[in-house]
């Protein structure tokens, strides 16, 4: 009974805490739900403040975009009633100018009819005046014609060549003092003393007994001697001295400094000869090499190929005309650079070209080319730069020029080996040089007389004053002039000088 009494109160306190629990989580509910739908409202206020007041602003902004837009139509509309008022101006004055341009139409028309008609008219009183002249002169208008074009071919020819003359004139004056210029101040620049060589070397001795020792037993010295060297020796009469002959000057030079050494040694047999010969071709051979590597030195030139070196270093003992040509290549090389600096061109490449434009004048073998063309290929063979190459072998207009350095090398070539004292020539060859000049300006009709004078440097051509006149007197001299470069060789260049002259010879009885 108390069992139950209990469970009954247990239930009963249960009940009751339960009632009394879910009571104040309903309290706590509805209180929760008023702060909530309190909260809410404010939110919901803010937010609506929060739009109109950006409704506000977003309505300010467009009625300000709006009164914007008003104001650019309204300016635009006054720019278009503007345009609009000019275009009608422009329209008025379009339709004026029109009625004025159909006004002078119909003039034009007018007066093109009576030109037409004058013109018919004066072509009507040529054609009378025409028949008038063909009947008093007795020449149709062809005829005339012809003569009137003659006489205008006579007087243009003259007014033209006047004109060339007055061009020529003006360039030559102009162009040859520029040239002087340059070719002087360069000339003045260098100065290179001038070497003779001739084919033939002069050794002196002590004394004539000398020469028996040289000579040898049944001339078995001499003969090996020149067995090794390859030079004639011609022992004469010449009192202390010997000859050695030889057209290689290198030759000649081993040669001398063997029988030099031979002399002042005193033993002079023939094995002691070909070991003083093979000592000395040695020695040559290195001196080439060293003339060479000191020419280079002192023209400030790098670079060039060994074989080159020894090619200009053989230059000392070869002549041309007379002149040395390693003086002429040296004197050359510093000309070009000279002239080069003048003309604003790379003098250092101009000195090489300069340098190395006669080194076909040394091959180690005689090819058959000239040594223009030679010496390009040797250029060419050892890596040079195509416009050295070319330089080297147009200096005598063998191939075409391709650069400025090649005018430069030729110019300046002619300046060294053409001025006074630079070379020589050989008598015979002198005289049949200026025997060519004299016959070649013979060759032309109505030439009297020639003369070559200043070594030939000038020819001097007497014409019939009968057979030519004064103005074929200048194209004669150009004729002469073209001929001679086209097919004569010569140093420095030839003035031709063409007189025309009439004497009247009266006899007083």
């Amino acid at each position: 009974m108390e069992i139950v009494v209990s469970i009954v109160c247990f239930l009963v306190g249960g009940i009751l805490a339960f009632v009394t629990f879910r009571y104040i989580l309903k309290s706590k509910y509805n209180k929760a739900l008023q702060d909530a739908s309190a909260e809410a409202e404010v939110i919901k206020r803010n937010k609506l403040l929060e739009v109109k007041e950006k409704f506000l602003n977003k309505k300010a902004d467009l009625e300000k975009e709006v009164a914007l837009r008003n104001q650019k139509i309204q300016q635009a509309e006054n720019r278009l009633k503007q345009r609009e008022l000019v275009i009608n101006q422009k329209q008025d004055e379009v339709q004026r100018k029109r009625q004025e341009i159909e006004s002078v139409k119909s003039n034009y028309e007018n007066q093109t009819a009576a030109i037409e008609k004058k013109k018919e008219e004066l072509e009507k009183l040529q054609g009378q005046e025409r028949e008038k002249l063909e009947v008093i002169s007795g020449l149709s208008a062809e005829e005339a014609k012809a003569h009137l074009v003659e006489a205008m071919k006579d007087e243009a020819k003259t007014q033209a060549q006047s004109y060339i003359n007055d061009i020529m004139d003006d360039a030559k004056l102009n162009a040859n003092k520029e040239a002087k210029r340059i070719i002087i101040q360069s000339i003045q620049r260098v100065a290179t003393e001038t070497a003779i060589e001739n084919s033939v070397t002069v050794f002196h001795i002590d004394s004539d007994e000398v020469k028996g020792r040289i000579i040898g037993r049944e001339g078995r010295n001499i003969r090996a001697l020149e067995a090794a060297t390859g030079v004639e020796i011609v022992v004469d009469d010449t009192p202390e001295a010997i000859v050695l002959s030889a057209f290689d000057p290198v030759r000649r030079e081993i040669a001398r400094l063997a029988l030099h050494q031979l002399v002042t040694d005193g033993r002079i047999h023939p094995a002691r000869i070909e070991e003083v010969v093979t000592k000395v071709k040695k020695q040559v051979e290195e001196e080439i090499i060293e003339t060479g590597k000191r020419t280079t030195i002192d023209l400030g030139i790098h670079g060039l190929h060994p074989e080159l070196i020894r090619i200009i270093g053989k230059m000392k003992y070869r002549s041309s005309y007379g002149q040395n040509l390693l003086q002429h290549a040296r004197e050359t090389a510093n000309l070009c650079s000279v002239m080069a600096s003048e003309l604003g061109l790379n003098p250092k490449k101009a000195k090489r070209a300069g340098l190395l434009h006669d080194i076909g004048k040394v091959p180690d073998e005689e090819p058959e080319l000239p040594h223009a063309l030679l010496g390009m290929k040797m250029a060419e063979k050892y890596k040079e730069k195509p416009d050295i190459c070319n330089a080297i072998g147009a200096h005598h207009d063998e191939v075409e020029m391709t650069s400025l350095l090649a005018p430069i090398v030729q110019v300046c070539d002619a300046i060294s080996g053409a001025r006074p004292g630079a070379r020589r020539e050989v008598v015979e060859a002198y005289i049949k040089r200026l025997n060519d000049l004299e016959q070649v300006a013979m060759s032309y009709p109505g030439v009297t007389k020639t003369y070559a004078i200043q070594a030939g440097r000038e020819l001097r051509v007497i014409v019939g004053a009968d057979k030519i006149d004064d103005k074929e007197t200048e194209s004669l001299s150009n004729e002469i002039a073209k001929k001679i470069q086209d097919e004569m060789t010569y140093p420095g260049q030839v003035k031709i000088t063409v007189i025309r002259e009439t004497r009247a010879i009266s006899f007083a009885k």
